[in-house]
């Protein structure tokens, strides 16, 4: 980070102090475990959730894989539906908003506190958050708002007001006005003055430390000329950043395993045995399922309700396509691009325990990995890949530039869909949010304001807390779509357009 005058360092210190105090009481609340435990409320309110919805849609996530590949092809797009962007474009636009650091640090966190056997748990969290975006994100598309222009604006804030109003249930105004108020908070934190921040950090890792104002400067100069063009303009860097950022990313690890071939047998071992065993770290099975539920929740935000704002805009008439597009994004940002990274991890033999304390420590450095604020994940997933290939370094400063990238502008997008939910819609009021955004983008690179970080991401937690609620109410009106859909499929009544 930049240095900075004494006195700088003193406002800052002022700043963080008084944002902790005020605030400090939310965080605590949403972050919070469970009397005598360390999981996380939040997170078994969103894994609850998911399994709900799998039973109750019946396992729609396995059943309708196939169809959700052909929608994504384009097989059953009308180019004439209402709507700003293609079924892939929607999908690329919501994965570059999950897909970031949380695969990179968040995921060797996890493995390095719960152990190998918290791959499992992930996985069965990744399959299982597909429901849940498989029913928010066909809420969005059915409940938007589609203007004259050939814009839409949809998400959890249209579904909570229109839903409910439709289905006689009260209460959908407040919701909708504690979700658009948590979505701004944090869009403009965690969605992106924390990747800016992480950006700068692996860029001054690599290339030496400088001013990350410079850094700053240039993402917000970026960011504004992508996001000033609208969605559409999001969705065509998207649909170009997100494959090969992910290919490049998979692409590496992918080379690894192949180059250790011999040992993929013993780290699924490793990962089945941690997973219902009880030898391991921090309490064996027990603390692998925390670290694994913990972290696919943090990564894929199934049931945050974000994704929706971009899924709502795809060009369809049947609000069912894409919650079936939409169930592949937990799919490829949990079950495969974290769980590579952790298999790349346990393959190349970064962790081993230590015969004092059974934690599991980085093989090179020696030093145990206890932080949970993904700075000691980036060196071990850095040492891991750079392990096979000493110039890994550079591709992960690329990736983490692009991760970061990506995420901002998806984020902008959710957090200018519910500015202009609660101030309107008009050109003005949105040009006002995204010179907000990108002064924002600014500021989390040059400055470490972490009780702010800490706050934003709270918020896109709360979000969680009040979709949810709306997701149980309203998924009946999901299950009639998807039957009455299903239906029309195999009586041939929908074929393929092209």
């Amino acid at each position: 980070m930049m240095a900075r005058s004494a006195g700088a360092s003193t406002l800052d210190e002022t700043i963080n102090t008084v944002f902790a105090n005020s605030t400090g009481w939310f965080v605590s609340l949403i972050f919070s475990n469970f009397p005598g435990t360390s999981f996380p409320w939040i997170v078994a309110w969103l894994v609850v959730a998911a399994t709900v919805f799998t039973i109750y849609f019946g396992f729609i996530q396995f059943r309708a894989f196939p169809h959700s590949i052909a929608l994504v092809r384009g097989d059953y797009s009308d180019p004439n539906d209402a709507g700003e962007v293609s079924h892939f474009q929607a999908l690329a636009t919501a994965l570059s908003g999950t897909v970031g650091l949380g695969n990179i640090a968040g995921v060797a966190v996890a493995v390095s506190v719960g152990g190998p056997g918290a791959t499992f748990w992930m996985i069965l969290a990744g399959l299982l958050g597909m429901a849940s975006k498989f029913t928010e994100c066909t809420l969005g598309v059915k409940y938007r708002n589609e203007y004259a222009d050939g814009t839409v604006s949809g998400g959890p804030m249209y579904y909570m007001t229109k839903g409910f109003a439709e289905r006689g249930l009260k209460g959908g105004k407040i919701l909708a006005v504690l979700f658009a108020i948590f979505c701004i908070l944090g869009s403009l934190g965690g969605g992106n003055m924390f990747q800016s921040n992480q950006a700068h950090a692996q860029l001054a890792n690599v290339f030496g430390d400088y001013p990350g104002w410079i850094t700053g400067l240039v993402f917000a100069g970026v960011v504004f000329a992508v996001i000033i063009g609208g969605l559409k303009s999001i969705a065509r860097v998207t649909e170009k950043v997100v494959p090969f950022m992910g290919i490049l990313y998979c692409g590496t690890a992918l080379v690894i395993i192949l180059m250790n071939y011999d040992m993929i047998g013993t780290a699924f071992g490793q990962i089945f045995r941690g997973a219902f065993t009880w030898d391991g770290a921090v309490g064996g099975a027990i603390g692998a399922l925390i670290q694994g539920f913990r972290r696919a929740a943090f990564s894929n935000e199934a049931g945050v309700g974000s994704a929706a704002i971009a899924h709502s805009a795809v060009r369809t008439k049947e609000p069912i396509t894409e919650g079936f597009v939409s169930l592949l994004e937990p799919f490829i940002d949990t079950v495969v691009i974290c769980t590579m990274t952790a298999l790349v991890i346990i393959i190349t033999g970064q962790l081993v325990t230590d015969p004092n304390t059974g934690m599991f420590i980085l093989n090179e450095a020696g030093t145990q990995v206890k932080t949970l604020d993904g700075s000691s994940g980036v060196a071990l997933t850095s040492a891991a890949f750079s392990s096979a290939f000493g110039w890994f370094r550079y591709v992960l400063a690329i990736a983490v530039i692009m991760f970061a990238f990506s995420t901002m502008i998806s984020w902008s997008y959710y957090g200018l869909k519910a500015w202009t939910f609660l101030f309107g819609e008009g050109q003005t009021k949105e040009i006002i949010f995204k010179v907000i955004f990108c002064i924002f983008t600014w500021i989390g690179a040059a400055a470490s304001l972490g009780p702010v970080i800490d706050f934003s991401d709270a918020a896109i937690f709360a979000m969680a807390v009040v979709n949810i609620i709306a997701l149980y109410l309203l998924m009946p009106v999901v299950k009639r779509e998807m039957n009455s859909y299903l239906s029309r499929l195999k009586s041939g009544e929908i074929r393929k357009f092209a």
